[in-house]
């Protein structure tokens, strides 16, 4: 079975608009995402492990 990487890429990237955290094995994928997310302004917390990439999005804190 052949991955489209960059469709890949764009499940990841709507499930992070979602507000869901979403995960990569590959570190393609994880820099086109981290590219994408830059260039859209998202901001995201990046887990880097030894397994894989956690893309975890930052909630907008409340102001009092």
């Amino acid at each position: 079975m052949i991955i489209n990487r960059k469709q890949l890429m764009r499940d990841k990237l709507q499930q992070i608009i979602a507000g869901y955290s979403a995960y990569t094995e590959t570190k393609e994928v994880a820099i086109m995402l981290k590219k994408e997310l830059k260039l859209r302004n998202i901001d995201v917390y990046v887990d880097d492990t030894d397994k894989g990439f956690w893309f975890i999005p930052v909630k907008e804190k409340a102001q009092a």
